[in-house]
């Protein structure tokens, strides 16, 4: 189900960038994800639900790999919808959330991951088709959906149900939450900045990138795998400070 090939990533594709720039995205969150584990293993002290620092770099790396989930689904979809990609893509990200779920609620079962950045993506990038034949529009909207989710809250949403959907008072009791508003906003602006940049030929430099050193390569196809990445990167790093934790005790 899952292609880990990057023979190809040097050949011409401009959609280059855009998978350099998951590749970065994904190289944030291993310092955001590692130094939660730091933590969680008591090998640094720091409250990553309180502290302003650790809350803005999340926002930071949540906003990156969710605008650029706008521009791809632009990319994916612009030409016609392929429903063979669609489905395929939906049952990797229906397996891979499951998977998160389970594996969160063995790890912090009080505050297991019932709707994370998997879920969410697996949510935006089925409503996202809806979107993609729009273009300013997507921008309003989208700079409209940000404003509402940060600034209108509601205990209507607490009910369990509707957790998903954000504006809630306060963020539930889970480990990773990416609540469908504000964050669709995010998504929305993404799918415009895929046609400002690609069918509008706007910031020519995105589409015409190419990779010129081996670590530029090397990101560009992180990228390009980052689903499997990121379901293999926590518990790898879990497992290694476990047993550095063993050693040390």
């Amino acid at each position: 189900m899952f292609n880990i090939t990057c023979s190809s990533a040097k050949k011409a594709s401009h959609y280059g960038y855009i998978d350099y720039l998951r590749g970065i995205a994904l190289l944030l969150m291993f310092v955001y994800h590692f130094s939660f584990d730091l933590n969680y293993y008591h090998f640094i002290e720091t409250n990553f639900y309180n502290n302003p620092l650790w809350i803005y770099f999340r926002t930071l790396i949540v906003t990156l790999f969710l605008w650029i989930v706008g521009v791809s689904l632009w990319l994916a979809n612009h030409n016609g919808f392929k429903t063979a990609r669609i489905v395929k893509r939906s049952v990797q990200l229906i397996l891979a959330s499951a998977l998160v779920s389970f594996a969160s609620y063995l790890t912090f079962p009080d505050s297991y991951i019932f709707f994370g950045i998997l879920h969410f993506i697996l949510v935006a990038s089925l409503v996202g088709l809806l979107f993609i034949r729009f273009y300013y529009a997507n921008l309003l909207l989208g700079i409209a959906l940000i404003l509402v989710g940060t600034s209108i809250s509601s205990a209507f949403f607490n009910q369990p149900a509707l957790q998903w959907f954000g504006l809630m008072p306060q963020k539930p009791l889970t480990e990773d939450y990416v609540p469908f508003l504000p964050w669709f906003g995010v998504v929305l602006i993404g799918i415009f900045s895929g046609a400002f940049i690609f069918e509008q030929r706007h910031l020519k430099f995105i589409s015409r990138w190419r990779e010129k050193n081996r670590l530029q390569s090397g990101i560009t196809c992180m990228g390009r795998h980052s689903l499997i990445i990121y379901l293999l990167h926590q518990p790898l790093f879990m497992a290694i400070l476990f047993v550095f934790n063993l050693m040390l005790h």
